[in-house]
């Protein structure tokens, strides 16, 4: 696979990657796996959050995103105020200088298109429409991959995003309703495609076999969050998440006096303070934290595990890929639609409303079917394998036209 100048074709990928988000490094990774297997001889790298975590970890060269080293800090002295201020005009030049160098790049998965969690326009819906305007500009290929989307109410992020999505030259997305959004908020979506979350392409290990009615019963996976709310609950974002972190803990305790093993995990770096404070309230030895650095790790932790419940949206795709039930407690609507898709849709919890007692009979109904569910998901695992394929098949031929489309590489990827 080679550029019309029968160079090697240049391949970037953009992101929050290599900042402590295990989903995002997730969608990160399933896409240079089909980069690999399908497009062996592209040449890649990375504008990215993390640079040295990207490179340490995936082997490929990486670039800071912002040029301001604090950009992610809170600006509230003049001087920091007019360095971050400054950083916004050098990235435009920086970005743009990036993105010349590529052939096509990719912005794999995340929600880059939603601000279902607190979001300001300046931050990362700038720094996407700088990029996806730099592709249109420079003829290079942007391609916003299997990407999460939903309405936005603010306007300066919403036209952000919806300029960033129309000057991209490809869009799939990780479920309808992210096509949904982006056509009520104005873009074509006429020829967009909608395929399964990219970590579904990961690698994964077994979950076990059903316990025996018997036995003793197994370990329980509890992946928590640093949750706030979104964007629209600024100003209840303290009492959102004390409820949830309250209702967190009573859960935990209940499972404890029953005499369960809990397992804590997390998603990203800021959900260390969530842990701590479960531990420090719950003292138990039954209760214990993982410290996962990749979605390998959560699914391995989760594998074993009798049932999970979570609310990072991509700890929940890892305890439905593994085929262990899951409750989620739903942030977000693409919460409750993966559920449904993977036939659970009836074990879904309010994140902002977390009600310990109903959670706990909730937890008891889905312990009931365990069986049944696993069954359920294998089937479903099955179907949303096929799907992806599709999604890599339609990415190749729309970013590689001339490359080999035969039914090895689509295998493959």
């Amino acid at each position: 696979m080679t550029a019309t100048d029968g160079a090697p074709v240049r391949v970037g990928v953009f992101g929050l990657l290599g900042s402590g988000n295990l989903g995002n490094d997730g969608s990160l990774e399933a896409v240079l796996g089909y980069l690999r297997a399908a497009h062996p001889e592209a040449v890649v790298d990375a504008l990215c959050g993390g640079p040295e975590a990207v490179t340490t970890r995936f082997g490929i060269p990486a670039t800071r995103l912002h040029w301001y080293r604090g950009e992610y800090r809170t600006a509230s002295r003049a001087g920091a105020i007019a360095a971050k201020g400054l950083g916004k005009f050098v990235d435009v030049f920086r970005t743009a200088a990036w993105v010349r160098r590529h052939d096509v790049v990719i912005v794999p998965g995340m929600g880059v298109l939603e601000a279902t969690l607190p979001l300001r326009p300046w931050g990362f819906p700038y720094s996407l429409f700088l990029l996806c305007a730099s592709g249109r500009l420079l003829r290079t290929r942007v391609a916003l991959v299997g990407v999460g989307a939903a309405t936005i109410g603010d306007r300066p992020t919403r036209a952000l995003v919806r300029w960033s999505a129309r000057l991209a030259a490809y869009r799939s997305y990780r479920d309808a309703q992210s096509r949904d959004a982006m056509r009520a908020m104005g873009v074509d979506t006429a020829r967009d495609e909608v395929h399964p979350d990219l970590a579904f392409a990961l690698p994964t290990p077994r979950a076990g076999a059903p316990s025996d009615p018997s036995a003793p019963p197994g370990p329980v996976c509890v992946g928590v969050m640093d949750f706030h709310g979104g964007n629209d609950d600024r100003a209840r974002a303290e009492e959102i998440y004390r409820r949830y972190l309250d209702g967190t803990i009573r859960f935990v305790r209940a499972l404890v006096d029953e005499g369960r093993a809990v397992r804590l995990l997390t998603g990203d770096e800021c959900d260390a303070s969530v842990v701590a404070a479960i531990l420090d309230a719950v003292d138990s030895s039954l209760v214990t934290a993982a410290e996962p650095s990749s979605l390998a790790d959560l699914m391995k932790e989760m594998a074993a595990a009798d049932s999970v419940v979570a609310i990072r949206y991509h700890n929940l795709i890892c305890a439905l890929k593994t085929g262990t039930p899951v409750l989620a407690l739903c942030y977000a609507a693409k919460s409750d639609s993966l559920m449904a898709q993977m036939g659970l849709g009836a074990y879904c919890h309010p994140a902002r409303e977390v009600d310990a007692d109903r959670l706990l009979g909730q937890f008891r109904a889905l312990e009931r079917r365990s069986a049944e569910l696993r069954q359920t998901l294998d089937a479903r695992n099955l179907a949303v394998s096929r799907q992806l394929d599709r999604q890599f098949d339609s990415l190749t031929a729309a970013l590689f036209p001339a490359a080999d489309h035969s039914p090895t590489l689509r295998k493959a990827s």
